[in-house]
């Protein structure tokens, strides 16, 4: 028999195998005969009937099943070998199949993948386990895409094309005809949706849905970050057309059915470049000795009404994106910069949580509801933390927004210093309920009116920025507990985070103590206090980053749910988002329901609000890993030119392939690859986070200074590469 023949039986073997555990599996209460499972399976040939039978026989003495009574035959309790999972493919084309329930994540070779992608849902085979080996199995079918449109490069044959995906985990390129190119041409960068895979062929046909332009130039890059992720840049045509229709005037019959706050002291506190405010404090000093304080947000659900094109967009993005040069926004300008900013010296609409406090920062009394506020200023941080610095209403020219020094009022500079005050009082407590304190360092760039990055400037959270933080945090938890303390319950949308994992913090610790730091893991509070003692000792220090990275990591991720379970890192027992509608579509559900719950609606549905938390998730997910990307590219981008220097660097990440090194000057990270280390043959050592000289045992481990060069940018593929300098050299 040739090899070809034997190949094909031993395919056609497997398929029938696979055929019988379907069957039986399927229906695992009930018993069959071969002739059932052939018809059921679809197997009319007389010779793969003799295979069948065959493999009955042969699986039933493998106690793979079991014979029940004469030629019916069953699966065996607790021996289900088919499976669902996620696909996670890794660089080199194998994968890991993620199954709920199985604590051993199933390798897949790359040639058993059957067409998967990474992050499909797919239907697993898995073979029998051998002692001591590690889960193996095949893919038998995608059962749902997790994307079918991709970004990739034309390569342009006589009549047809190939577009070759930039992701490095597509293994294959996309066959696209003649009439389906949309005119792109050779070399372009595109998104192309895949039509269909026939089995027959190596390549999935597709067709290119939009031109993306020149790879390497700056907008190409961005918009394709955006469409990598199926983020949208612009806004549909229809959906802009309405919202320029909207009229967004102040209504004096509107303004009757609202608290009136336009003579109360409220300003704004923003970073000096924002465009939109939708946020603002209020002050005044009660006669008691107490004090008002309002935390009033843009009431974006009154011109968002549900059920139209504008509502539809908004849910569909989510949230807005924050990529290094721009703002992709949730609403047009017309909302986000217009209506719904609550500029200085213009009447808006608002929705407010307004609390009594007293000297302790203790909540006396509290009222939530629909408003109307006139802000009396507009401040920069920079600004705010002017005053609380110095404790003067003199704003120097240096930091003005207004292009030149000026003066504030005084019931402006108390109204800043007392609720300065009452914010740190706020959150000393919460350090003391277990809160976590992450001051990681943010990256920004300076860049010149071309978007080429000039600069790097490390992003600071001040006592300005934290007074705004707490303000925020306490209109958050105080709508959240309002509502879900009520009885009978009421369907809501809360902001979650759970507990960390266990295993992760055991493995944070490992890396930790090699720098002299170390957990306690007693309980739930001492692990936050050991976490936050960890966070505030790394300060300053060159592994700092590396360290606020790892601990994040270590985190459970914070979701949108109707199930309430608490905020772990904030510590809170009840938490929402209520402060940035402008920004995020479960805000505006959360402004929707509490005005639904404050006018004695009915509890909302439950299945709908989860669905809408699901997606919000998502959406934020995608939207934070395309802000990354964008942060990314850029950093490549300045390291350009800088291709002739040496930087000093931490060892951030050591894997089987090369070491990620952090510069500790600009915080850009790139890869040294270990086949280009010289002087000796590098081999990774797992559990000492370290790659290690065989000859000479030199060894380079996490959180280690090296010097580095620049050895490769590419822009296109996102890849940042050094080239290590060894020390004697220097």
């Amino acid at each position: 028999m040739s090899k070809r023949n034997k190949k094909a039986k031993n395919h056609r073997k497997n398929e029938i195998t696979k055929g019988i555990f379907t069957v039986l599996e399927k229906e695992p209460n009930k018993s069959f005969n071969y002739k059932q499972i052939a018809a059921k399976i679809n197997i009319t040939d007389a010779q793969d009937r003799n295979t069948l039978i065959k493999r009955l026989t042969q699986l039933k003495e493998k106690k793979r099943i079991q014979e029940v009574d004469r030629g019916q035959f069953k699966v065996l309790e607790n021996t289900k070998t088919y499976y669902e999972g996620t696909v996670d493919l890794t660089g080199k084309g194998h994968a890991y199949i993620v199954v709920d329930g199985i604590d051993d994540d199933v390798f897949i070779p790359s040639n058993k993948l059957n067409k998967a992608f990474h992050k499909d849902k797919v239907e697993v085979f898995i073979y029998p386990r051998k002692k001591s080996k590690k889960l193996e199995g095949e893919v038998v079918r995608v059962l749902e895409r997790y994307k079918t449109t991709f970004v990739g490069i034309v390569d342009m044959q006589k009549t047809f094309a190939f577009v070759r995906p930039t992701d490095f985990r597509m293994y294959t390129d996309i066959f696209v005809s003649k009439d389906k190119l949309a005119n792109a041409k050779d070399g372009e960068k595109v998104l192309v949706e895949i039509t269909d895979w026939p089995d027959d062929v190596d390549s999935p046909f597709g067709r290119i849905s939009q031109v993306l332009g020149i790879p390497g130039e700056h907008d190409t890059e961005i918009h394709s970050i955006l469409a990598e992720y199926g983020l949208p840049y612009s806004f549909p045509e229809d959906v802009q057309k309405f919202a320029d229709g909207l009229d967004t005037s102040i209504k004096e019959e509107e303004i009757r059915k609202r608290k009136d706050l336009r003579n109360v002291l409220t300003f704004t506190i923003d970073p000096k470049d924002a465009k939109d405010f939708d946020d603002a404090l209020s002050f005044q000093k009660l006669e008691n000795g107490n004090y008002e304080i309002g935390i009033h947000i843009a009431d974006v659900s009154h011109y968002l009404q549900k059920d139209t094109i504008l509502d539809d967009e908004a849910y569909e993005r989510a949230t807005s994106v924050y990529l290094v040069d721009r703002v992709v926004p949730m609403l047009p300008e017309v909302l986000s910069n217009n209506a719904c900013s609550l500029r200085p010296n213009e009447e808006k609409y608002t929705f407010s949580a307004i609390f009594e406090l007293d000297e302790n920062a203790t909540i006396r009394n509290q009222w939530f509801g629909r408003t109307v506020i006139d802000s009396n200023e507009r401040f920069a941080y920079e600004e705010a933390q002017h005053i609380i610095e110095s404790g003067s209403g003199e704003i120097p020219e240096e930091i003005s927004i207004r292009e030149t020094a000026y003066k504030v009022s005084d019931e402006v500079v108390e109204a800043t210093l007392k609720m300065d005050e009452l914010a740190k009082i706020m959150r000393d407590k919460r350090m003391d309920q277990g809160a976590l304190s992450f001051d990681k360092v943010e990256v920004r760039f300076n860049l010149d009116e071309n978007n080429e990055p000039v600069g790097v400037y490390f992003k600071e959270s001040k006592d300005a920025n934290k007074l705004i933080e707490e303000f925020m945090l306490l209109a958050n938890r105080k709508v959240a507990e309002f509502i879900g303390k009520q009885k009978p319950k009421k369907t809501f949308v809360y902001r979650i985070h759970d507990d960390p994992d266990p295993d992760k913090l055991m493995a944070l610790n490992s890396i930790v103590s090699r720098f002299g730091h170390k957990l306690d893991f007693k309980d739930k509070k001492t692990i936050s206090s050991s976490l936050n003692k960890l966070l505030e000792d790394v300060k300053g220090k060159r592994e700092q980053n590396m360290v606020d990275t790892l601990t994040i990591r270590s985190m459970s991720k914070a979701i949108y749910t109707i199930d309430n379970i608490g905020h772990y890192g904030l510590a809170f027992d009840y938490y929402t988002h209520f402060t940035s509608p402008i920004r995020r579509y479960p805000d505006v559900m959360v402004h929707r329901l509490l005005q639904h719950y404050l006018d004695g609606g009915k509890s909302a549905n439950a299945e709908e609000f989860e669905k809408k938390c699901k997606h919000s998730s998502d959406m934020e997910y995608l939207a934070s890993s395309a802000e990354r990307d964008s942060i990314k590219y850029m950093q490549i981008k300045f390291m350009q030119d800088h291709k002739d220097e040496e930087f000093r660097g931490v060892i951030s990440g050591v894997t089987e392939w090369g070491i990620y090194v952090e510069i500790i000057s600009n915080k850009c990270e790139g890869m040294i690859r270990i086949r280009d280390i010289k002087g000796d043959y590098f081999i990774f050592d797992e559990r000492e986070y370290a790659i290690i000289g065989e000859r000479t045992k030199k060894k380079y481990t996490l959180g280690d200074e090296v010097t580095v060069m620049v050895k490769n940018t590419d822009l296109i593929k996102r890849h940042l590469d050094f080239a290590l300098i060894p020390e004697d050299t220097k």
